[in-house]
């Protein structure tokens, strides 16, 4: 057992990440393939109290999917790390190649994301390419279907995709389903010959290195091997936005980024166009489902999707929803991007018993609960570098207006911002001068106001107030917010 990581890697099981409130540690299970996940209820049960015996009793479920035990001790962690072995626990290991939560099992899908995951995976450890990489740099492949990927970042992300001839997979690097660059639309083997060179070319600029980090001419030369490679070998679809130009392109034998392997000179042709309409990457999908409600699966069975407010519940309450889906006849519990557990194999007539249990116990059973439009750390007192009662002033904010939350609420304990790394409509941090606003930023932002901690339910309600007054017919409270302005809202947040 490590003594713990730095911050900034992944706080694997055997590698615990020291936090505001000890040590943390973080498992991704899988159970029957790549990334799913899942585990039965007893082990769910058992798991939830080790984490109650050894840690202070927390646990969450990340945006990612990752299961996390928090306020561990060097000693207790090791104790965890033991007794999840003895439970014969599988967690994954090595880079994360993820899959969805409903892979194999979702008749919606477009493709069974599996297979390719392990062939990723494979081609990964055949390359050598695992220990040279970053702890946080990961690749998704995305089936489509229910439950989308699409709000996942990773470094890579192969997307499937129907064509002409089949399903295709679309590859993109360095973001989430919008904002990842897309380079090619390829039958599989390609689009996993192409996964593996993004790696490589990320190993190249060192472990620190993830895939935002390649320069433009790193991805031209990239675009340029992909389109000579499909004037040799006929399929991957160049998008024109990475491909080189005419120009660009030398017709001299051309070393491929994936083997090394001098390639034939290819006839001087053209680079190929660009795809039209559903063959470019760019109708599949939309705006990602949230696993939080019942999934329709083969015949009549479903998965029902509970959420943890924030992506963080007491053990004990893990352990009594777990009990009851136990005694349901719920087969596995998988984790799910989004903060949530799936519940499967249940009979249809227990979900609603289910539900029940769900919502006595706090749990979000709903996708319109205005929880999930709060990203919230543990904050004070549970965090030791929390200076602001984050799940307080989140709860009250729910409560209160909820019918202007359509757009992300982060609540960050601390400027480091654990909740919600990237930008949000609006933040409120906690620092020095108390709670303070941050408008379309992350929570390392200088703040636009203050007002004391304790308060800060009542600065964001005058915000709220405002939104409703201000709002045209048919506008969006984010839109509202940027039409207002940043000194605007920061002034009325401040408003006594």
């Amino acid at each position: 057992m490590n003594a713990f990581s730095r911050r900034g890697a992944c706080p694997a099981l055997s590698a615990p990440m020291q936090t505001g409130d000890g040590l943390l540690v973080r498992l991704n299970p899988v159970a029957g393939g790549p990334s799913s996940g899942g585990l039965s209820p007893k082990l769910l049960i058992a798991l939830a109290e080790s984490a109650s015996r050894h840690g202070n009793g927390i646990m969450e479920v990340t945006a990612r999917g990752s299961l996390q035990i928090r306020g561990l001790t060097t000693e207790s962690a090791a104790l965890l790390a033991a007794e999840v072995d003895a439970l014969g626990i599988a967690v994954r290991t090595g880079v994360p190649v993820e899959t969805g939560p409903l892979a194999g099992i979702d008749p919606h899908e477009i493709a069974d994301p599996r297979a390719m995951a392990e062939r990723i995976m494979a081609a990964i450890e055949d390359a050598g390419l695992a220990p040279r990489l970053g702890p946080k740099v990961s690749v998704v492949v995305d089936g489509g279907g229910q439950l989308t990927l699409d709000a996942v970042t990773a470094d890579v992300r192969l997307k499937a995709v129907r064509s002409g001839v089949g399903v295709q997979w679309q590859v993109s690097v360095a973001g989430d389903g919008q904002s990842a660059r897309l380079l090619v639309v390829a039958e599989e083997d390609t689009a996993r010959d192409i996964a593996v060179a993004v790696l490589r070319m990320v190993t190249e600029k060192g472990r620190e290195s993830h895939a935002r980090d390649l320069s433009e001419r790193q991805l031209v030369s990239l675009a340029g091997w992909l389109c000579l490679m499909s004037l040799r070998e006929a399929p991957p679809s160049v998008l024109p936005d990475i491909s080189p130009s005419r120009e660009e392109i030398t017709m001299s034998p051309t070393v491929s980024p994936i083997s090394g392997v001098v390639k034939e000179k290819p006839e001087s042709k053209l680079p190929i166009s660009p795809p039209d309409g559903e063959m470019s990457g760019r109708t599949e999908g939309g705006a990602s489902r949230k696993p939080i409600g019942f999934f329709s699966l083969a015949g009549d069975i479903f998965a029902f999707g509970i959420g943890l407010p924030y992506g963080s519940m007491p053990a004990d309450k893990i352990i009594g929803l777990a009990q009851k889906a136990l005694a349901l006849g719920t087969s596995e519990i998988r984790l799910a991007p989004g903060r949530a557990l799936l519940f499967l194999g249940q009979p249809t007539e227990a979900n609603q018993s289910l539900h029940h249990t769900a919502a006595t116990l706090g749990f979000v059973t709903s996708p319109t609960d205005p929880r999930t439009r709060i990203a919230a750390c543990p904050g004070a007192p549970a965090c030791a570098s929390g200076r602001i009662a984050t799940r307080d002033i989140a709860e009250a904010i729910a409560t209160e207006n909820a019918d202007i939350l359509d757009f992300t609420l982060h609540v960050s304990g601390c400027a480091k911002g654990c909740a919600n790394p990237g930008p949000a409509a609006l933040t409120i941090v906690g620092g020095e001068n108390g709670a303070g606003l941050v408008v379309n930023a992350t929570a390392k932002a200088l703040p636009a106001g203050y007002r004391p901690g304790y308060d800060a339910p009542r600065g964001f309600s005058r915000v709220a107030a405002m939104i409703r007054g201000a709002r045209y017919q048919g506008e969006t409270a984010a839109a509202c917010l940027t039409r207002l302005g940043t000194a605007a809202i920061a002034e009325m947040y401040q408003q006594e």
